[in-house]
């Protein structure tokens, strides 16, 4: 490709919304422009970008023998009722009306659709199992679109839907698409974890993230130093304690904390650690209020909590008004010790073995002092509430937990027989019986892998593409070319020949000054740079650097070759 022939509109200056590099770096390099909040144009230079990524996906979904399919966009109302999710899904569903005002969706996700169109084309066990796929624009409507492509209202995703008769088949395709996934990141060049994670609005059984790692990523991911565990920080289980609970050495005191409400508070103004303080939290429960304890150095984690089954399946605190109708107390004093019967305790597995804790005195401007389980509080159940931390046990009992921060790009989920027993999808089984299938989804999120990578590959000059996803491989820059023939030719001369090598190749044929022109090459992150220079060619030697490399080389035409072998 000749520069001067292709549209590069990169620009200095970025709008003070752009909080992330790789938003920053997709604008500077004009790689998108946008069009609405959420939404983006794809320049030329983007869509190159966006096409590797496509084209690897592709291939290697074809190579694990999905079948690519492009189902529609817009879906119907009565589709998304049958299986309840029409409301369930919340305010991210982008409803639409036409001109009869029938009421559509425009698709964030196929389960649905992919599931109609199996109930209607499988018939027969011996049609099964299958895997369809497609590459396919989606739109969540986010009530606040941000960082660029990487959390846009708008996005490009390969989502994948296979077919099963039985759990076991489901499971085997499952671990496929666990292989092509890898395969998938290994070919673009990324720095990634596999990870347990929850399976969210989706459903279904098992799922797996896969988090590129990046220090700007807004997951936490807990993996072990002593394995290859690793989850999410919402699924990682946190560990009982290995030591037992101490039997009680203090007496419990009530002390006047008449403005402390805070662990941070309370915990400085006792002169006791927040390790030693129990946080009590008041959350909605199916049958009134329920209390959460968890170590006051520890956070309740809202996913595990949602699981339990004194919940409603969600975390929702309680609000002033129902705490103080239910204990007389106001938030910030609550804790376990003197609660009302009403109330469940569902203590965490940490703050179950401390004795002679601190905790609300629910009683407006006090605490305890000198608390302790079964003497001064009433614990229904011990559970797994709270979120990991660095040195935590490993789950699998191999070293200790350290914390990352990643960035999703894609997901593998379990679904089991969730859709398809929703929309009746059943296929006879070799006895002529009808059996719901069961089903399993892949996603991966096609143009939030771009923005990952950049997270991943930048550094104060610009974007350090991995040679995979490079809009070209190679940049040929000329000096002076237009005043010097010789430079000119040699220019030509090498850009045909790595063409014809079957090589990426761009030549910088703008006329610009080194200054700028170099700026524009490394900005755009092009993996090598070949300078063409009267010097160098007096020598007999191309300058040469990669964009990872801080110094140039000289090198001869065969030394330089070498370099694409």
């Amino acid at each position: 490709m000749r520069l001067s022939r292709f549209h590069l509109a990169t620009v200095k200056e970025v709008p003070a919304d752009a909080e992330i590099a790789s938003h920053r770096l997709m604008l500077r390099t004009g790689m998108i422009r946008k069009l609405a909040a959420g939404i983006y144009t794809w320049s030329p230079l983007g869509l190159r970008v966006l096409s590797k990524v496509e084209n690897v996906v592709r291939e290697e979904m074809n190579r694990a023998g999905a079948l690519e399919v492009l189902m529609p966009s817009i879906q119907p109302k009565e589709l998304w009722e049958e299986t309840g999710r029409w409301e369930k899904f919340g305010g991210q569903l982008l409803k639409i009306r036409d001109r009869k005002d029938a009421e559509y969706c425009y698709g964030p996700t196929h389960e649905e659709v992919v599931t109609d169109f199996a109930r209607q084309e499988l018939r027969s066990y011996k049609q099964l199992p299958v895997n369809f796929y497609q590459i396919q624009t989606k739109f969540r409507d986010e009530i606040r679109p941000r960082f660029g492509v990487m959390r846009a209202r708008e996005f490009l995703m390969k989502d994948a839907y296979s077919f099963h008769l039985t759990a076991d088949c489901l499971a085997r395709e499952y671990q496929n698409m666990y292989d092509a996934y890898g395969r998938i990141f290994t070919r673009l060049g990324l720095r990634f974890r596999a990870v347990q994670a929850d399976t969210g609005a989706i459903g279904g059984n098992a799922s797996h993230e896969f988090q590129v790692l990046a220090d700007s990523g807004e997951d936490a991911i807990a993996f072990s130093t002593g394995s290859d565990y690793a989850a999410n920080v919402e699924m990682a289980e946190a560990v009982a304690p290995a030591t037992p609970r101490p039997a009680p050495g203090a007496a419990l005191e009530r002390v006047a904390t008449p403005t402390q409400k805070t662990i941070e508070e309370v915990s400085a103004f006792l002169g006791v650690a927040p390790a030693q303080c129990v946080k009590t939290i008041l959350v909605r429960g199916v049958d009134g209020l329920v209390a959460l304890c968890v170590r006051g150095d520890h956070e309740v984690n809202e996913v595990k909590a949602a699981k339990l089954a004194e919940l409603p399946g969600e975390l929702v605190l309680a609000d002033e008004a129902a705490i103080v109708a239910a204990t007389g107390t106001r938030p910030g004093f609550i804790g376990p010790a003197s609660l009302p019967d009403a109330i469940p305790v569902i203590v965490d597995r940490s703050a179950a073995v401390l004795a002679d804790f601190v905790c609300g005195g629910n009683q407006d401007g006090t605490h305890y002092r000198g608390a302790n389980w079964e003497r001064d509080a009433r614990v229904t159940r011990i559970a797994d509430l709270r979120k990991v931390v660095e040195g935590d046990a490993s789950p699998d009992g191999h070293g200790t937990l350290r914390i990352a921060r990643g960035i999703e790009v894609g997901h593998v989920f379990q679904l089991g027989d969730t859709y398809a027993k929703a929309l009746n999808a059943t296929v006879l089984d070799d006895a002529g019986k009808a059996c719901v299938m069961q089903m399993g989804c892949y996603g991966i999120g096609v143009s939030r892998i771009v923005a990952a990578a950049i997270e991943q590959n930048h550094d104060d000059a610009g974007i350090v593409w991995p040679e995979p996803m490079a809009p070209w491989r190679v940049a040929i820059c000329p000096i002076n070319a237009a005043q010097n023939t010789q430079v000119r030719e040699a220019a030509e001369a090498l850009y045909a020949e790595l063409s014809a090598l079957g090589i990426e190749v761009l030549l910088d044929d703008r006329g610009l000054r080194p200054g700028p022109m170099f700026a524009d090459i490394e900005l755009i992150g092009i993996p090598h740079r070949i300078v063409v220079s009267e010097r160098g060619l007096a020598a007999g030697t191309f300058e040469y650097r990669r964009r990872n490399e801080s110094e140039n080389r000289s090198l001869d035409r065969d030394e330089l070759l070498r370099q694409f072998a």
